[in-house]
């Protein structure tokens, strides 16, 4: 049987990424497959694609029914395994015309101290139940944190880690645990199908992945209520927004419960986003704010009082907690970003100033 000439040639385009060094491929009507190699955008010197040859590629990777979640939703996300890695792909719907946005995956699953991560969140790792949120924007690194921490735990407990993922990013191999990863689309139909089977299914954590709506929050917090380590993403920018977004996925008549069983129930949360690094050897570098509940945050928490949790967080530094500027003022000591790149980026830049001239801040201006 003669094979297709277009899946050859998208698989072509697949197969650049890793020769190229390509973080991400564009393939975009009117233009030649677009390569982002150090942060820049290339044009491959080829013929521009036409329409009709995108929905031709997107036609063979989706099937006619993926296509008619495409023109349903206007969006759709699966993964794919590549000659030399692993790439995430984005198919969309704009201006009528199909188009692809591809993100190269790490082959391996990095360690805290590769992605230069706070070491102490080594202590999610002897979790035993609860729920941890790791928060940040579209790109900002939240799956690479994850695949990290759900692999600290595969290498020192005999767990059952159950992954629930649209689509899966990395491929992770047992060790001391079990890992079954199930990708929605693929493994099971939708979300709540697979969340009302993931606690038949013997886990002792879950990875919940992006907490879109009302029904996957309140079925990962059952669950961590229920005795398991139950890890979400959220897009959000920081632990007290966090908080207010998970409210604003429930009725107001509904928030004080949801606050009752948040503040029982809530181990950390995460917020990073990733800063341009100017050492030659390192692209980008995550900020971090970092949040380990304590006595008087799930108390700040309950009580409504969500804009006290930035000076806890800034006072719980010895219990491994750190704030915007910290994170930031960490970085620029140890030589990963500019002093212009982190007030750019800081949350709070008249803090991160103070910090960096050498002015006392207090416990209240960090975070």
């Amino acid at each position: 049987m003669a094979e297709n000439p277009d899946r050859i040639r998208l698989d072509g385009f697949f197969n650049q990424m890793p020769v190229l060094s390509a973080s991400d491929l564009h393939l975009k009507a009117g233009n030649p497959p677009l390569y982002r190699v150090e942060g820049l955008l290339h044009r491959a010197k080829s013929e521009p694609l036409t329409p009709e040859q995108i929905e031709s590629l997107a036609h063979e990777l989706l099937g006619p029914d993926g296509m008619a979640d495409l023109r349903e939703k206007g969006s759709v996300d699966l993964g794919r395994d590549i000659k030399g890695g692993r790439v995430r792909i984005n198919v969309f719907l704009q201006k009528g015309h199909v188009g692809m946005a591809v993100r190269m995956l790490d082959a391996d699953i990095p360690k805290l101290e590769d992605i230069h991560l706070p070491e102490s969140l080594r202590r999610i790792v002897d979790f035993r139940q609860g729920l941890v949120l790791v928060c940040g924007i579209t790109g900002s690194g939240k799956s690479t944190t994850l695949a990290c921490i759900l692999q600290m735990i595969n290498e020192r407990h005999r767990y059952h880690i159950l992954t629930l993922e649209d689509p899966i990013e990395y491929l992770h191999t047992d060790a001391k645990s079990i890992i079954n990863q199930r990708e929605i689309g693929l493994d099971c139909r939708n979300w709540p199908d697979a969340l009302r089977a993931a606690v038949r299914e013997d886990p002792d954590v879950i990875l919940v992945g992006e907490m879109r709506d009302t029904e996957t929050f309140r079925a990962g917090l059952t669950a961590a209520e229920t005795g398991h380590l139950v890890f979400g993403t959220l897009h959000t920018s920081s632990a007290a927004g966090t908080v207010a977004r998970i409210l604003d996925l429930f009725p107001t008549d509904r928030h004080t419960l949801i606050r009752q069983t948040l503040a029982s129930n809530i181990q950390a949360i995460i917020c990073q986003k990733l800063v341009p690094s100017y050492r030659e050897d390192v692209h980008v570098v995550p900020a971090v704010e970092l949040m380990f509940a304590n006595p008087s945050i799930r108390k700040a928490i309950e009580r409504g009082d969500d804009a006290r949790i930035p000076d806890l967080i800034a006072v719980g530094q010895q219990e491994g907690m750190q704030g915007w500027t910290e994170s930031f003022v960490k970085l620029i000591r140890e030589g990963y970003v500019e002093k212009k790149i982190a007030l750019e980026y800081a949350a709070n830049k008249e803090a991160l100033a103070m910090a960096l001239r050498g002015i006392g801040v207090s416990k209240r201006a960090i975070g």
